[in-house]
């Protein structure tokens, strides 16, 4: 496949496989802690990625800024952005409630990058993405009375959306490309090494090995951490960091949309309609 039809079809593979991650994670931690599923994730990718990248043997970090960039995007993304995010599950919350939340990352990034870096948003871009943030919005309101919402829940959710705003720019801004094998390597490797020792200390470790759990355990393990990351980090170094996280406002409709036809999470009419608006942000922001 040609590099340009690639970038072009990676927005959409990646927002499929992005958003049914909520949902599969759902599944994964009703057999299994949250952070111990994490900490068991990242050692599945990287038993996978070690022997790759021996046969391989692609170029590692030149100096010590490009490992030091490598392990801090890593260390935001696996340990803080999804170790919230699935505790924030774990304690009841929707895999819409916490899409919708950290799908706040472009307003985030819009107002952060102009003053990191010479990327601009234009005003057609701004109105994109206040109607994504507007439909994001419609959907949490809409589902209000039908799905659980607490103040634990949010804060959780809060730190995931924090912490991804800041590896996005981070990346941006610093980031350098090197090779898949390698960036994935590092990375899941900062992961399992963050995650674990928070399972040891805070978690029982309690793994119920089911056929939902060995479905979404290769899912988040193959689609998620493989294959959607990988595409992400490609969308940031080819284009601009606030129309990459455009997208994100695509993500809560999409997984709340996944969610109702896997879990059964109920959806409001209104949330229908915020997911069309949201929709329509997403254009505005991200067509050239």
């Amino acid at each position: 496949m040609k590099q340009s039809a690639l970038i072009v079809l990676a927005p959409i593979v990646f927002l499929l496989l992005w958003s049914g991650g909520f949902t599969v994670a759902k599944i994964g931690i009703s057999d299994a802690d949250p952070l111990t599923l994490l900490a068991l994730r990242y050692g599945c990718v990287v038993v996978l990625l070690t022997p790759l990248w021996l046969i391989f043997r692609p170029a590692l970090p030149g100096n010590r800024s490009e490992w030091i960039n490598l392990i801090v995007v890593g260390f935001l993304i696996q340990v803080v952005y999804f170790g919230a995010a699935w505790i924030a599950f774990s304690k009841g919350g929707s895999a819409g409630t916490v899409a919708l939340i950290t799908s706040l990352q472009p307003i985030l990034v819009a107002v952060i990058m102009p003053m990191v870096s010479r990327e601009r948003v234009s005003a057609k871009r701004w109105i994109g993405l206040l109607l994504g943030l507007l439909g994001a919005y419609l959907v949490l309101f809409g589902n209000a009375n039908v799905q659980v919402m607490t103040l634990t829940i949010v804060l959780f959710s809060v730190a995931a959306l924090l912490a991804f705003t800041m590896a996005t720019v981070w990346e941006k801004v610093l980031g350098v490309s090197h090779h898949p094998l390698t960036a994935n390597l590092v990375q899941y490797t900062v992961g399992m090494l963050g995650t674990l020792p928070l399972a040891i200390y805070f978690e029982p470790m309690t793994i119920n090995v089911t056929g939902p759990f060995l479905f979404a355990l290769a899912y988040l393990v193959l689609a998620n951490s493989l294959l959607a990351i990988s595409l992400l980090l490609m969308m940031i170094r080819n284009g601009e960091a606030t129309r990459v996280s455009a997208l994100f406002f695509m993500v809560p409709p999409c997984s709340a949309l996944i969610a109702w036809l896997v879990l059964d999470e109920k959806m409001a009419s209104l949330a229908w309609f915020g997911m069309a608006v949201a929709a329509l942000g997403v254009w505005f922001a991200t067509r050239r």
